[in-house]
């Protein structure tokens, strides 16, 4: 025999408070509007009576879905693992759910994916997608649908963004790099239609003048260890006598650590190197790499609280977090000598 469904009301019968003041207490993103006490007394009440909240049909009511997109260019990409749990961690807390989507680089597979995101009728996007005049965030604005962008921005101040200050984390690299003595150093760049891609060349190139040096840079095609490799291959065969190379990410950094070992170079005898994002594992390649880390887990989290709190304040003010990196030295660089003609 089926047990009847326990109601709001009888929770709110049991417990001496408004049915109003019940679903506050059940509803995560409202229950700071009710005293702790009753809140826990309300719960309490709701576990004891086995109530089962039908959501969707609260959900229908409101208009919304707890549902929230996420779109990352490259699931496969170490860097987005962090960024993920960072988000699950915080909408989990306030109530929502996210839909992940592995949605590429390519603008019409972008818009696709969210055009069968909206049937669900999710409630915000995070974009971890972005270029740098990006078509996806348009369509999402002229959709009135809330997005944060998290780990790129766009060249244009559309919405809110959680990144990494790129302009430090190069010059982190350089100094570092030159109080080793280097002087002859060059950048393999990330996809300069990307923020990070530009940010960082950019970023590189001040730092080198900083010094009173100018580099060498090759843009990669992709934020992939081919694609480093692939920019290695060009770099070492038009540029002989490079004592260091700063990579845009980490898979370029190891595509560049290819190329070395193919060629007979020693890494960092020959040649340092330094990545940036400091993926996971990065301590135990050989050599292990100098790399410019980046909180990624803290860089979800913070996209995910900024988008619950547009949700539920309906503003559209724009806000944009920088992270500060930080460098961390490990097998992959090591001291040149001074030479005369720097």
């Amino acid at each position: 025999m089926n047990r009847p469904i326990t109601t709001i009301k009888q929770i709110a019968d049991a417990t001496g408070v408004h049915p109003s003041t019940v679903s506050r207490a059940l509803d995560p993103k409202k229950r700071h509007l009710v005293a702790d006490d009753v809140a826990k007394r309300i719960v309490a009440q709701a576990e004891a009576l086995d109530y089962q909240p039908n959501r969707l049909a609260a959900n229908l009511r409101l208009g919304r879905s707890d549902l929230i997109g996420v779109l990352l260019p490259d699931i496969a990409n170490p860097v987005f693992a962090p960024i993920l749990g960072g988000i699950a961690e915080v909408l989990s807390a306030q109530g929502y759910a996210p839909i992940v989507a592995d949605a590429g680089n390519a603008s019409s597979q972008q818009i696709c994916f969210v055009e069968r995101l909206l049937s669900q009728r999710v409630d915000g996007l995070i974009l971890a997608t972005v270029s740098q005049d990006d078509e996806l965030v348009g369509f999402c604005i002229q959709r009135g649908l809330p997005v944060i962008l998290v780990n790129r921005s766009e060249a244009r101040d559309r919405v809110s963004s959680v990144v990494s200050d790129d302009d430090m984390g190069m010059r982190l690299a350089v100094d570092h790099l030159v109080g080793l003595g280097h002087r002859r150093i060059a950048h393999v760049a990330g996809p300069l239609s990307t923020s990070t891609g530009a940010l960082r060349r950019d970023g590189f190139e001040r730092a080198m003048l900083h010094h009173d040096l100018r580099g060498v840079v090759r843009e990669a095609t992709g934020y992939t260890r081919e694609a480093g490799a692939q920019a290695a291959q060009h770099l070492l065969a038009a540029t002989h006598d490079v004592t260091a190379i700063v990579a845009a990410n980490d898979l370029l950094a190891l595509g560049v650590l290819d190329v070395l070992k193919q060629r007979g170079l020693r890494c960092p005898e020959d040649i340092s190197l330094v990545g940036h994002n400091d993926m996971p594992l990065m301590d135990v390649v050989s050599p292990p790499l100098t790399t410019v880390r980046i909180e990624h887990r803290e860089m979800g989290r913070i996209a995910a609280k900024m988008l619950a709190e547009r949700i539920k304040s309906g503003s559209p003010e724009i806000r944009h977090v920088v992270l500060r990196p930080e460098l961390v030295v490990r097998g992959s660089t090591a001291f040149r000598a001074v030479e005369a003609d720097a």
